[in-house]
């Protein structure tokens, strides 16, 4: 297959990266734009030094891309502005394939996406046909898509360890309670007084708390799930480490045991190459899905009768992001899914 022709919106930051860090190994992409307005006319090495050996184009501003060249766009950019940069290299090709990593399609309600982000939708043309590209549970849609919006880090290791209990009705989707952790890349790379290293090291901080962004992709997916709306009791955390994110989810049983759950979950992942259900006893652990495409779930029951704790993991740059995105995109492009995402976790 002759090599399809990539372009990054957004190249300078930590999503940006990871999408070139995974693609200059992908044996059926070559890079060939790069955006980043506040670094245009800058090597991608100047801005991220461990580019030094790769061959990469320069950065430069999106409106001097020629889009019409392209196969695919990759968009690592804000939510806010990326709907209309969006709608402008589609009018430029309507052909392009386009792999949106920040949270401006993925909400299907408009009045939703009004009410967590603080505007209106700029593009509602193109909110109808995007797809939300939680690989496992839209795969077919996603290969058919145009526009595939990246499900959030967090969203996507909750809704794979919720969404096949819920929607086996095991658990009550009422009394969900969601204690999550991310890497302080999860914060983005603008300076930021929370995330300095004598701010944000040797410390836990929680975040947004009732009020994440995310809870509505959460709510939303697992709603679908269930069949109802849901609310989530849903808290994130800043950690002290690069990458990496762990959820906990508290559940109340639906006349189910804990190895029920399990076996829901192996059972809905037992063909999935980058989902993985531990076995019981065995704790999925940040440091087992470092740097990869992985993602581990595992389920402990609680102390507290009917009750029960899933516990999933995985890298918030790679699965929770670009990896992601690339494995969407070999979908889009017919390729098999697991192309260029073969990585093993960096362990230690």
């Amino acid at each position: 297959m002759t090599k399809k022709k990539i372009g990054i919106l957004g190249a300078s930051g930590y999503t940006g990266a990871d999408a070139v860090r995974l693609l200059a190994r992908h044996p059926n992409a070559e890079i060939t734009a790069l955006t980043a307005n506040t670094h245009a006319g800058k090597a991608m090495s100047e801005v991220f030094p461990h580019f030094f050996m790769l061959d990469l184009p320069k950065l430069v501003e999106w409106e001097k891309v020629d889009w019409t060249r392209l196969d695919a766009a990759f968009c690592g950019l804000p939510h806010g502005t990326t709907q209309e940069i969006i709608a402008a290299v589609l009018k430029a090709n309507p052909r392009i394939k386009i792999l949106d990593m920040s949270a401006d399609f993925r909400l299907r309600n408009k009045d939703s996406y009004a009410q967590w982000y603080g505007h209106e939708h700029r593009a509602l043309e193109l909110q109808d046909e995007a797809v939300y590209g939680l690989t496992e549970l839209y795969r077919e849609k996603v290969a058919a898509a145009r526009l595939v919006a990246c499900p959030g880090c967090y969203p996507t290791a909750v809704l794979l360890a919720l969404v096949p209990l819920a929607k086996a009705k095991l658990i009550d989707v009422d009394e969900i309670i969601i204690d999550a952790k991310s890497g302080v890349t999860g914060a983005g790379r603008g300076l930021k007084q929370n995330t300095l290293f004598s701010e944000a090291g040797e410390g836990l901080s929680p975040y947004s708390i009732g009020s994440h962004r995310h809870s509505a992709e959460i709510e939303q997916e697992i709603g679908a799930a269930a069949g109802s709306a849901v609310t989530v009791n849903f808290t994130p955390h800043l950690i002290p480490m690069a990458r990496g994110e762990f959820c906990t989810s508290y559940v109340k049983l639906n006349g189910a045991t804990p190895d029920d759950l399990r076996a829901e979950l192996e059972k809905a992942y037992a063909n999935e190459p980058f989902v993985y259900v531990t076995k019981k006893g065995v704790l999925p652990q940040t440091q087992n899905v470092r740097g990869s495409n992985y993602v581990q779930i595992g389920v402990v029951a609680d102390r507290i009768k009917n009750r029960a704790i899933v516990l999933s993991t995985l890298d918030n740059l790679v699965k929770g992001s670009a990896g992601q995105a690339i494995q969407n995109m070999n979908l889009m492009f017919g390729l098999p899914e697991t192309t260029g995402l073969e990585q093993i976790a960096l362990f230690p």
